[in-house]
């Protein structure tokens, strides 16, 4: 078996003869991650402001009253002054946030490109300061990634694979992006002042990136409204209100359910529930401009099936958020029924970005996987391998089946919560587990038939932490999600 970090795939060649060679690309690859996916150190203190290689610093971020406040973005950095904080690797362990739930580290996705590059050398990752706006990391990305591409033209080892190439074509850049890390991918290959480096680009593959923004944006920022949320929540909405990239992440589709009207929010809408209108203004002439170039050599990796807020109301100053959307003809009418009022449809997503935003165009590659979990999938990373290898298959119009995961993003130790699995009633057919993310303590979930194509189950946790829900069923992949558990109520921790 050929070995990829968290499984195995099937030996391509099973029956193989002395000789062959083996199969692998000469093009250099850049993995973007997405936000949050990047450690930070702040300059000004010598600290660690996101991202330690512990999971015990989530609870003093998440908890603690000024935990988070080194995220907020200064009046100097508002201003362009952007030397306070570096980002110097991607994340190396399990992180939380709240409505953004878990994000996983890129390990695995890592090692899946490292079995099918020429030679390590060919990778370069590109952490970022993810606060900052797209176009910021843009510009950055489109100089790092011209420099990797010529150092690793000059490489011995490129010299080497290159002979194996048809043709021997010299090597281009091939982009996987998670996340906002494709936002950044597009508006590096769009809108830098590198001209030429679409054209020195084989392929962007795109997973989960909310290409028309996410509602989940909107709630994070809502929160600071004090709604009956758990404190984490809170804390959150405090330090997005200073973030361009959150403002960047708002839906940009029509979501808004104005009477029997839908619009796009607007920026006085950002700024009613809870944003800065000046950033949403700011964001919505970036994506203009950025919108009016296409992306090249596009593959998207989307998630489906995964319960998703796709629309929202905004009622006094509070964002209530929907699992439907609406869908338009070609001329940008809303489809309505009889009665003039707009058609509800569900289309899911990956519990984060719902499945329309996550492409800029009808033909996608769908997986069954929570959105901060997508890039470390065993799916994907197939996925990924054979986009890498230069294979011209797409990926299947349909995924196989599979089932859907929903469990709350914050969950007080020692109270019962509801884990609910979608895509099936029969509860032989799936396994499901509680795992803390440091700790040995592990449990498994008794699933029962609660309504039509459901499971559920009542889970409660020991102790503060991060615990990591996986559910398996007998046929489809494996899908995950990371719960932060923490005290109850509004009561934060001493600093």
């Amino acid at each position: 078996m050929h070995s990829l970090s968290g499984g195995t795939l099937p030996n391509p060649a099973p029956h193989t003869e002395p000789g062959l060679t083996p199969a692998v690309t000469h093009d250099a690859v850049v993995v973007v991650p997405g936000i949050m996916g990047s450690e930070l150190y702040d300059a000004s203190t010598d600290k660690v402001i996101w991202g330690l290689a512990n999971t015990g610093w989530l609870t003093k971020a998440w908890l603690t009253r000024k935990g988070l406040a080194p995220l907020q973005l200064t009046p100097a950095e508002l201003a362009g002054d952007y030397s306070r904080i570096r980002a110097p690797r991607l994340l190396q362990t399990p992180a939380w946030s709240p409505f953004l739930r878990g994000i996983e580290p890129y390990h695995k996705l890592l090692r899946t490109i490292e079995d099918t590059v020429a030679h390590r050398d060919a990778i370069m990752t590109f952490p970022y300061d993810w606060r900052l706006p797209v176009a910021v990391n843009a510009r950055r990305l489109a100089r790092n990634a011209r420099d990797h591409l010529q150092r690793w033209l000059a490489h011995p080892a490129h010299a080497a694979a290159r002979q194996q190439a048809v043709d021997e074509r010299p090597a281009r850049l091939v982009f996987i992006a998670h996340s906002m890390g494709g936002l950044v991918t597009y508006a590096a290959l769009t809108l830098g002042d590198d001209s030429d480096l679409p054209n020195d680009t084989r392929g962007v593959m795109t997973l989960g990136t909310p290409f028309q923004g996410s509602v989940v944006a909107a709630n994070i920022l809502n929160a600071i409204q004090g709604g009956p949320l758990p404190l984490p929540h809170g804390r959150l909405a405090t330090a997005a209100a200073t973030m361009p990239a959150v403002h960047e992440l708002l839906p940009r589709f029509l979501c808004l359910e104005d009477t029997l009207d839908v619009r796009r929010l607007t920026p006085s809408d950002v700024a009613d529930l809870g944003g800065d209108k000046d950033l949403a203004k700011a964001a919505e002439d970036f994506f203009t401009a950025l919108y009016n170039q296409p992306l090249p050599h596009h593959r998207p990796v989307v998630g489906i099936r995964q319960n998703t807020v796709q629309s929202m109301k905004l009622i006094d100053g509070l964002v209530i958020a929907s699992e439907y959307c609406f869908r338009t003809d070609s001329d940008d009418t809303v489809k309505c029924d009889a009665n003039g009022a707009p058609r509800r449809y569900q289309v899911w997503g990956d519990g984060t970005v719902h499945r329309e935003s996550a492409s800029l165009a009808r033909r996608t590659i769908p997986v069954f996987a929570q959105h901060g979990a997508i890039a470390s999938g065993r799916e994907a990373r197939r996925i990924i391998a054979d986009f890498l290898l230069e294979d011209d298959h797409l990926g299947p119009d349909q995924a196989e089946d599979g089932i859907g995961l929903n469990v709350p993003d914050y969950v007080p130790a020692g109270t019962f919560w509801d884990c609910i699995v979608t895509g099936t009633d029969d509860p032989a057919q799936v396994a499901c587990t509680v795992a803390a993310t440091d700790t040995d303590w592990q449990t498994t979930v008794r699933l029962e038939a609660t309504d039509d194509d459901k499971l559920g189950a009542q889970v409660t946790l020991p102790s503060p932490g991060l615990y990591r829900v996986t559910a398996k069923a007998d046929y489809g992949p494996t899908v995950t999600q990371l719960v932060f558990s923490g005290p109850d109520g509004q009561d934060a921790l001493d600093d």
